[in-house]
């Protein structure tokens, strides 16, 4: 019994390969079903998203499962083995279980620390439980990994820091602003990264949103997607009266916004605190505005720059999480060893046990003259004597089975005492 991957990602096969790959949550009952079927698969789980498609596996023999696993990705998904081979990847052991847990904790993924994988990796292993394609161990080894993503998650600070443009945008406003249950917010044009970076807000609770673009169509078109108001593009200054957050994402090869068009204003908000975010490219607006008391400027260099010390920090506590990582798969791979054990262990008793009653049995004919009451301290002195022969070599079995050699120990029980065991 081992555990196998067989995958590919994001760094091993470009999207034409991945896509080729993919499957489906709703339709992954049946590629699970049809593997499960496969001789020599115990257990097997899929995981498939647009930057991975793995198969994690229970096989009862490493080089053979290997195999029928690539097998049954080229068959299944058509696609030639010999063009599969050269974006594949296969962990075994230990190995693979270090993966699965790095894949949890997010330290595998495109953006590092990122919480989507771990929601996606239990949607794909409650459609596995469903299909009753996994058992014993990959239960085990997944709630083992949910567990080890949440320690990662909760000793380190791998996703604490925002590494998106759009979401740095956010965190800087958080840290200027506290809360931003209270706050409205204004975007100018309708750019993607402006209009990401609205999303966020939402998400932390920004009260109003005001949307006013060039094109006033195009102004109400987007306003309905955030529940907000579309204004004109001539009533700017009116509106950032009351406006704590500007995002300025247009085409403007001039500034929209002076230093002397909010200098004019602050009398008007009483100087309150004014957050501008400027995400195009040429700048909307003038870096000067920086320059005035309670107003807080960053353009996309500004931005690009916390996200590029946010990875730096992230990929720091990325070596605290495999610090962690490497702990919980010792204990991990030891449970596992111990688990091979397991089986030999209750053949040797049930045989010793057997032996001990059987002969017990062979004898009570003779002994008709001892009371009901000699019999049972026969019977418990034979049961005594049973497990203290018993004892000494199931410890030492049991603390063996951790050492690499104990697949030898255990195979030597097994000739020793002719056990049958059930695997």
């Amino acid at each position: 019994m081992n555990i196998i991957v067989v995958g590919l990602n994001h760094r091993t096969a470009p999207i034409e390969i991945r896509e080729k790959l993919a499957f489906f949550d709703k339709e992954l009952e049946k590629p699970l079903t049809q593997l499960h079927q496969a001789e020599g698969i115990l257990e097997n789980f899929i995981i498939s998203t647009c930057n991975r498609v793995e198969v994690y596996s229970v096989v009862s023999s490493t080089e053979e499962g290997i195999r029928t696993v690539k097998e049954f990705l080229a068959t299944y998904q058509q696609v030639e083995m010999s063009i599969l081979e050269k974006y594949l990847y296969v962990y075994e052991g230990d190995q693979a279980v270090a993966h699965i847990f790095r894949v949890a904790s997010s330290l595998d993924s495109m953006v590092l620390g990122e919480p989507q994988i771990l929601g996606q990796m239990k949607a794909a292993y409650k459609i596995a439980c469903e299909s009753n394609t996994t058992r014993f161990f990959l239960h085990a080894l997944m709630h083992k990994a949910f567990k080890v993503a949440k320690a990662v998650r909760t000793e380190t600070g791998i996703s604490r820091n925002a590494v998106s443009v759009s979401f740095a945008a956010v965190e800087l406003a958080k840290k200027i602003f506290g809360s931003l249950h209270d706050k409205q917010v204004l975007i100018i044009g309708a750019g993607e990264m402006g209009e990401l970076a609205v999303r966020h807000l939402i998400s932390e609770g920004v009260q109003r949103v005001l949307v006013t673009n060039r094109t006033y169509e195009r102004a109400v078109e987007l306003a309905k997607a955030f529940q907000g108001t579309a204004i004109p593009f001539d009533q700017i200054s009116e509106a950032l009266i009351t406006i704590d957050i500007v995002i300025s994402s247009t085409g403007s090869p001039h500034y929209l916004l002076k230093y002397e068009d909010i200098k004019a204003l602050l009398s008007l908000r009483k100087n309150r605190p004014m957050f501008l975010i400027d995400i195009a490219v040429p700048r909307n607006l003038d870096p000067d505005i920086n320059q005035l008391d309670n107003v807080y400027l960053y353009d996309i260099d500004d931005l690009q720059a916390v996200v590029e010390a946010n990875i730096r920090e992230r990929a720091k506590e990325a070596q605290r999480a495999e610090e962690i990582i490497q702990q919980e798969v010792l204990q991990f791979s030891k449970w596992l060893k111990a688990q091979d054990v397991v089986p030999t262990i209750k053949a040797l008793r049930k045989k010793i046990e057997t032996i001990s009653r059987t002969e017990l049995e062979r004898r009570l004919p003779g002994l008709k003259n001892l009371s009901p009451k000699d019999l049972e301290k026969i019977q418990i002195m034979v049961n005594l004597i049973t497990n203290k022969i018993l004892h000494d070599p199931l410890v030492a079995l049991k603390k063996l089975s951790y050492t690499d050699e104990g697949s030898i120990y255990i195979q030597a029980i097994q000739k020793l005492f002719n056990l049958e065991v059930d695997e």
